[in-house]
């Protein structure tokens, strides 16, 4: 037939999308530099570089600095060493000659970071963290020795709306015997940005400052000593010990000649209880995002803590999810350095995960999004039903596009992961590009079955004779298309499996992907192998022509839900100039199929037409309006669902109320049969509101990191993915089918 040479142009036509989306993604990834061998890692977010300052070489006696300097991309930040109500410290491990031993960061002054409900402490702009070195008086490079080779591994989570756990490997040689006194200026700017410790009193006794906990929920603080220049003006206090008071709250302070007293309310999941207490006050910072410098000086006191600590709320047992993130951050680099060899996991878990995708990809074959293929294939196995050698061939045939083509997609998402992007299963389907392209192969495919246009009325006879000279190749492709249209979507059995790719070192890895591609095959090679199967397909015959233009409508009904897709992501004008598109596409193929003249003028008409509405209308296909992106839809808070952000969860759980989490995303089809039936059942929403659980729905319709964090630390990289998160327990996963039974039951142990 030769709509199958045209299945196998249109699959060529996905690869060139997918060439499209790795493109994108390297041209994001910008200048990223990792690995050893050198002193400065760059990413989209940050510059990080480890310099170094010896005014007097490296020598027993001699000042010694290393530091971390990171620059910060405009209103991006990293976290001071208490991060406040979220994020994580930035973390330095060191690899030093003998002799040289490295002390812990000098934390320069932070500022307070509001966002949204919560507040933390950090940097922005550009921040250098100095580490002081001691160097023993055994320390003896050599005679011959010119360099001392400092080695530093350092994490940290940078940080907007978003958060990215990133980390580098840095090497410097440091000139023993030579000054280095180039960073010289940087690290003095450094030791003026260090809190100093508050000025004795005018008689040379220290002041005496001191937190008096009051009513239970309040500390009462009083510093004296503060230098003039501070007297009068308001200050923020920084807490060097975590979860103690309530870094969000509005508290008062005021002046009493030289006394500094303020009203503090203590947190709510208060975790620590210090009878002595080191602060840091400055004067408030000027709002903006580090764009100027910053010439506060701020002072440390340590409060003596009277009075009884209140009995303190414990925290969730969850961890937070921005320290869940940066943990499986640190797993996926552990499992990258894993040799290829070795096991990376046992031989159990592994098993388990193959099993998991074999079953995965054979369900995968009931998902309404691998229908449109599928049935075409029927015609497949009808053409080849007497011709038992053919109908084995293309069973391998489409057995290996299957495989290959999971196994390419599975490379392509763990080389973007290890380049340092944050993907999970389906994310080609984040990127508008890649939906308008399916959708305009889609409505080729469907335009091709119903007689619209065939091949070789516009192509050499050569190239239009391809398919019948080349059938196993037609077949490949078709497991190729099969594959395209299979990956949004996630089958029961598979998450589990998908999730633990990120923790296998890449061959096994592949192995998981390569069995799920396995069992979305394994029906129709099996198939191809039993006679039966072939004895009871009915003859080729006028009904096949039936049959074929019957299967336009279910390519028809795939790109209305592709059009819907990009309605998510990129607006209503997105959606309507995609289908303005998709009519121009139509009317150019419909011209090259007309015969003499009339193809002529009608060709070059429609291709100018085209071209038009390409440059009118195709940036409208892969934007997406500020209105959408900063707002949650009206439906979604009338039916009480509200916007997940990161930690969101574990703070409300927290606070002792259970919470319901949906990752869900338009491309979906799993995802929106699951919200259709189960989620909107009358009795599950019943039970929801009669246990109180707040509910919480992560869109990962566009790509979103925190997302894909939040994922990775449930063992998971594909949605959907249904959490109950509960006070004080760890959080459950349900099954991606939901059933009414399964959720209600979950509910009732809540």
């Amino acid at each position: 037939m030769p709509s199958r040479l045209f299945h196998r142009l249109a699959a060529t036509l996905f690869f060139i999308a997918a060439s499209a989306l790795w493109n994108s993604a390297i041209a994001q990834l910008g200048t990223k530099t990792t690995g050893q061998g050198t002193s400065v890692v760059t990413t989209p977010y940050v510059r990080a570089e480890l310099l170094a300052h010896a005014p007097q070489g490296v020598a027993p006696g001699q000042p010694l600095w290393l530091g971390l300097q990171i620059t910060h991309q405009p209103e991006w930040h990293t976290y001071w060493k208490n991060p406040g109500d979220s994020g994580l410290p930035t973390d330095l491990a060191w690899t030093l000659p003998a002799g040289l031993d490295a002390g812990e960061i000098a934390w320069p002054l932070p500022k307070k970071i509001p966002i949204g409900t919560l507040a933390n402490y950090g940097y922005e702009g550009t921040v250098l963290l100095p580490v002081p070195v001691t160097v023993a008086s055994t320390f003896a490079p050599g005679p011959l020795a010119k360099d001392a080779t400092i080695k530093l591994r350092a994490s940290w989570l940078v940080c907007r709306k978003e958060c990215i756990p990133e980390e580098g490997e840095f090497t410097l040689q440091l000139p023993i015997k030579s000054t280095t006194a180039l960073n010289g200026a940087a690290f003095d700017s450094a030791a003026k940005a260090l809190p100093q410790p508050v000025l004795a009193g005018t008689n040379g006794v220290v002041p005496d400052s001191q937190a008096q906990i009051a009513d239970g929920n309040v500390l009462n603080v009083s510093v004296q000593g503060l230098p003039v220049a501070l007297r009068g003006k308001t200050l923020d206090l920084f807490p060097e010990t975590a979860e103690v008071i309530d870094n969000s709250a509005q508290w008062k302070q005021a002046w009493n000649g030289s006394v500094w007293t303020a009203q503090i309310p203590l947190s709510a999941q208060r975790s620590a209880s210090p009878s002595l207490m080191p602060v840091v006050l400055a004067e408030q910072a000027a709002p903006g995002h580090g764009t100027g410098p910053d010439t506060r000086t701020g002072y440390r006191a340590e409060l003596k803590v009277l009075g009884t600590w209140p009995q303190g709320a414990s925290l969730a047992a969850v961890s937070p999810a921005l320290e869940a993130a940066l943990k499986a951050n640190a797993a996926q680099a552990g499992s990258a350095a894993t040799p290829a060899g070795g096991s990376g996991a046992s031989s159990l878990t592994l098993t388990a995960a193959l099993l998991g995708a074999l079953l995965g990809g054979l369900i995968l074959n009931l998902m309404p999004c691998v229908f449109p293929v599928l049935a075409i294939k029927v015609v497949g196995f009808t053409q080849h039903a007497q011709d038992r050698r053919a109908h084995r061939i293309s069973g391998i045939a489409y057995t290996a596009g299957v495989v290959l083509s999971f196994i390419a997609l599975g490379a392509l998402m763990l080389g973007l992961r290890a380049a340092g992007e944050a993907v999970g299963w389906g994310f080609q389907l984040q990127s508008p590009t890649v939906v308008a392209s399916l959708a305009a192969l889609f409505t080729l495919i469907a335009l091709n079955l119903a007689g619209v246009f065939e091949f070789g009325h516009f192509l050499p006879s050569s190239v239009a004779s391809l398919q019948a000279r080349h059938p196993v190749a037609d077949s490949f492709l078709t497991g190729v298309l099969a594959v395209a249209v299979a990956s949004p979507c996630t089958a029961p059995f598979m998450g589990a499996s998908m999730g633990l790719t990120a923790t296998l070192p890449a061959p096994q890895a592949l192995a998981v992907f390569a069995a799920l591609g396995m069992g979305l095959a394994l029906p129709y090679l099996a198939a191809s192998f039993v006679p039966a199967v072939a004895r009871a397909l009915p003859r080729p015959g006028a009904w096949m022509d039936t049959f074929r233009k019957l299967m336009v409508f279910p390519m028809l009904a795939t790109v209305v839900w592709l059009v819907w897709v990009l309605g998510q992501q990129s607006g209503i004008d997105g959606a309507g100039a995609l289908l303005i598109l998709l009519v121009g596409l139509s009317l150019v193929v419909w011209a090259l199929s007309l015969a003499g003249r009339a193809r002529v003028w009608m060709a070059t008409v429609s291709i100018a037409a085209m071209a038009l509405l390409v440059w009118a209308f195709a940036p409208h296909v892969t934007n997406m309006p500020a209105a959408q992106a900063a707002t949650s839809s009206p439906q979604v808070s009338a039916t009480g669902w509200q916007p997940w952000a990161p930690g969101a969860a574990e703070q409300i759980a927290a606070g002792g109320r259970p919470v319901f989490v949906d990752f869900t995303a338009a491309w979906c089809v799993t995802c929106q049969y699951n919200k259709k039936t189960t989620l909107a059942d009358a009795n599950v929403v019943a039970d929801l509101q009669t246990k109180n659980v707040a509910l919480l729905r992560a869109d990962w319709t566009r790509r979103d990191p925190a997302i894909t964090a939040a994922l990775a630390s449930l063992g998971r990289n594909g949605v959907p993915v249904y959490v109950f998160y509960r006070p004080g327990k760890p959080p459950v996963v349900l099954t991606e089918v939901l059933s009414v039974d399964e959720v209600r039951a979950t509910i009732a142990q809540l």
